[in-house]
């Protein structure tokens, strides 16, 4: 049983087919839509993306998952971006790649050039997981995963703060006010005081080059579980408990649905849907030691998208024609109430399609910690014609927990979400998602030289 049928679970029933072969049979339990945080909007006969918008070149799974079920990328339409800090922008693009060297470097001297080669640092030791995982190598918890890709050092990154961090490799107490919290703000809702590992996740996607999937990223998850052909029942799981038979152990899910309660017996279950009190009112009964409850809290999060006209006489542009950005991140301050928005285009992009003007009406994705007031909308828009607002609970609260939630919560029952608590992005997702289903297949093999071992890029290079 897969629990949950947002990125995680589909991309987990889709592991598990490849390793357990097609004579697996795979329930997946979704009470709401396919594709969880993964969700579009409609304006005007369009749909554009409400979350979970953007994802990094560097993320292989998800270019794999997009090349196997015949997706393809969505046209960039190019937009600049700057940095406003409620009074004035604190930093702009231009459409000259050395005009914003320059730029760069005349605020703040070096900093950028700290941060791109500590971020590229980071980024090169989370790209070894891929060849790990082609040899088959699975992690019990997200500790063992840590250390294998970047020892004690990436560890320390989940407890750490991201300013604390670039502080010491030189970065500028300026630069990490000015860009570092605006990026954080824009991916997390969050200050510069998330952990490192989870910051520098944030802001290699923000650096590196991004793409989204052509008709909606959550055409992922639909297309995977159509590929594995798995069961998906409309319900919501309410708990597991635990039996046995012949030794072994069997779990009973537990769920409710349209057509009231019921309950069904599996040997493996993975839960990809947050077990923190706050969000989940999952049970387990029957487990001994019983499974322990799971520290920290979500950062509620408001994405409104609104059809209207720009007010960009607040930006500092009278006249609204000449606003030239399609994006605009805030710094963290005390006055400002939206932590970025963006110009969005739709999910389907045709080759005719051109950006609104800034003196157009436009769709716009407004992202807050509370839902914006009438005055607040005035604020930022002169007028406009509607407003979908989706408030969510997005994140994890980096600062709400310092430990890391298990992988393995019994034999052969595991827990997918808590590698949010490392980072969040669709990538790490799918990472998690191939390193339980290998986890789960290594464990039920008895194949222990394949999990946790020490030393791993000598033992893959001797492989080789």
């Amino acid at each position: 049983a897969v629990v949950g049928a947002g990125l995680g679970g589909s991309a987990v029933a889709y592991f598990l087919q490849q390793h357990f072969g097609p004579q697996v049979q795979l329930d997946v339990y979704e009470p709401a839509g396919v594709g969880g945080r993964l969700a579009t909007v409609t304006v005007n006969k369009q749909q554009y993306e409400s979350r979970g918008a953007s994802i990094h070149a560097l993320s292989l799974h998800m270019q794999d998952f997009v090349k196997i079920l015949g997706l393809k990328h969505r046209r960039e339409v190019a937009g600049k971006s700057a940095i406003f800090s409620g009074e004035h922008f604190v930093l702009e693009e231009t459409d000259w790649y050395l005009l914003n060297l320059f730029r760069l470097w005349w605020h703040y001297g070096i900093s950028f050039l700290r941060l791109q080669m500590w971020v590229e640092e980071v980024m090169e030791k989370f790209m070894r997981i891929y060849k790990y995982q082609a040899h088959g190598y699975a992690f019990s918890s997200l500790e063992e995963l840590l250390r294998s890709l970047g020892g004690d050092a990436f560890i320390n990154m989940t407890q750490r703060s991201v300013a604390e961090s670039l502080l010491e490799v030189g970065v500028t107490q300026r630069f990490v006010d000015d860009v570092i919290a605006a990026v954080l703000r824009s991916s997390y809702g969050q200050s510069v005081l998330v952990p490192a590992f989870a910051g520098a996740m944030s802001l290699a996607g923000a650096q590196g080059s991004t793409w989204a999937v052509e008709g909606g990223n959550k055409l992922v998850c639909s297309g995977l579980l159509k590929l594995t052909k798995a069961n998906v029942i409309p319900a919501r799981v309410t708990g597991v408990s635990l039996h046995s038979s012949e030794g072994r152990s069997l779990y009973q899910v537990h769920y409710e649905g349209s057509e009231g309660q019921g309950s069904a017996f599996y040997d493996m279950v993975v839960v990809t849907t947050p077990l923190h009190p706050s969000r989940s009112n999952f049970t387990f009964e029957n487990f001994e030691p019983p499974i322990a409850d799971f520290p920290g809290a979500f950062q509620p999060s408001v994405t409104s998208v609104v059809h209207g006209y720009l007010n960009s006489s607040y930006f500092g542009f009278p006249d609204p024609k000449l606003f030239p950005f399609a994006s605009i991140l805030t710094t963290d301050t005390p006055d400002l109430f939206f932590n970025a928005m963006d110009n969005i285009c739709p999910v389907n992009i045709s080759a005719a399609f051109r950006r609104k003007q800034p003196q157009e009406a436009a769709v716009w994705r407004v992202l807050s910690q509370q839902p914006l007031d009438k005055q607040q909308l005035k604020t930022l828009f002169r007028s406009y014609y509607s407003v979908q607002v989706t408030e969510w609970q997005a994140y994890p609260r980096y600062d709400a927990t310092k430990s890391l939630p298990p992988i393995v919560l019994h034999e052969n029952l595991f827990y997918l979400s808590g590698v949010e608590w490392v980072a969040s992005s669709m990538e790490m997702i799918a990472v998690a998602a191939k390193n339980v289903a290998l986890l789960a297949y290594n464990r039920w093999h008895q194949d222990l030289e394949k999990i946790d071992q020490k030393d791993l890029m000598h033992k893959v290079k001797t492989e080789l």
